[in-house]
């Protein structure tokens, strides 16, 4: 209780600090449901060095489905030769069990992967209904990570879009250095909201916010969701969180946006996850410690607590690293306590 009282100050500090400088965005007064989108099975595991066998992504997707998050970011048809730890996609999705009640986007950043997930759902039809494709808010790391400017990606990724929905796909746009480039420092908001525009032009059902480096604090975010609904004219609702947790403020930001009517947040179990051009950049924020804090602050997510920390320690242990959930590893530690004062009394009674 001491725990959920000290967060809920915290979240109501943060928030109150930076209403003056609220504009656009302003308090949300539909719904307290808050979707998860659950990205460790791609965003969380493409950055390991160490390659995870398929039979583990596999079995990662399906404990995921168990929890109740209503999305699971499946894989990446991305060249293996730029990402060999998405190579066996094509093997993850044909392979995962799905249910009809979750959705299972793939990331398809150019033709060539949407031409790779067209063959693949010629033969196993009903895997996958939508696609995320994605693009930056700064023009060095579009450059490092697509090998184009931004308006070269935004060409590109409407030829994919168009095909796409052609193709009866959904489609969910990524928006990367929304606070913060590794290469140019601050990235002004008006560059989200330009781009941000830009994907919900071409079709985006849904465009995510994305800290990718973790610089983030609850104000810069906030520009950068505030100039994104300048220009695209569209409710919060419509956009999504997606923190790392660099700085230790990726928390603070997730809970920050949802109060000002983001209504969908993305995160990585186990708090998996980096950034390839950023050195020093941590994961995802991990679902366990969002879902906790969501709960704590009334909002309903349709998830399991409990099993989200399972399965957070199940797949760090998989990989070998350490569990970088501080919500899981306490919820852990809080468990093995509970137990070993049931086992000290059972023996006593004895």
């Amino acid at each position: 209780m001491h725990r959920i009282s000290t967060l809920r100050s915290l979240a109501r500090s943060t928030l109150s600090g930076v209403s003056s400088r609220r504009t656009l965005a302003t308090a949300a007064t539909r719904g307290n449901f808050v979707k998860i989108v659950e990205v460790s099975p791609r965003d969380g595991l493409q950055n390991e060095k160490t390659i995870v066998p398929t039979a583990t992504k596999i079995e990662l997707i399906r404990r995921l489905a168990e929890t109740g998050v209503p999305v699971i970011e499946a894989g990446s048809f991305v060249s293996p030769k730029w990402v060999p730890q998405m190579g066996d996609t094509p093997q993850v999705v044909s392979g995962m069990p799905v249910s009809p009640s979750i959705s299972y986007p793939v990331l398809v950043p150019n033709m060539r992967g949407l031409e790779g997930l067209q063959k693949l759902l010629e033969t196993h039809k009903g895997q996958t209904d939508e696609i995320a494709i994605f693009t930056a808010a700064s023009e060095s790391f579009c450059k490092a990570n697509t090998n184009c400017s931004i308006a070269e990606s935004l060409t590109r990724l409407e030829e994919v879009t168009a095909k796409a929905k052609a193709m009866g796909l959904k489609v969910r746009g990524y928006v990367s250095v929304v606070a913060g480039c590794p290469y140019e420092g601050a990235v002004d908001p008006e560059a989200v909201g330009r781009v941000s525009k830009a994907l919900k032009d071409m079709g985006c059902y849904e465009v995510s916010l994305g800290d990718t480096i973790g610089a983030g604090t609850p104000s810069v975010v906030e520009a950068a969701l505030n100039a994104s609904l300048k220009h695209t004219n569209a409710p919060a609702e419509y956009f999504a969180a997606h923190c790392h947790d660099t700085m230790n403020t990726g928390l603070a930001n997730v809970l920050h946006m949802v109060r000002l009517g983001v209504r969908t947040v993305d995160a990585a179990v186990g708090g998996l996850g980096g950034c390839p051009y950023s050195p020093g950049a941590t994961g995802n924020i991990d679902t366990e410690s969002v879902v906790f804090a969501l709960h704590a602050e009334g909002y309903e997510t349709g998830t399991d607590l409990n099993k989200l920390v399972d399965v957070g320690e199940w797949i760090s242990g998989e990989i070998g690293r350490r569990n970088m959930s501080n919500a899981g590893r306490a919820m852990l530690a809080q468990r093995k306590l509970k137990a070993d004062k049931a086992a000290k009394e059972g023996k006593q009674r004895l």
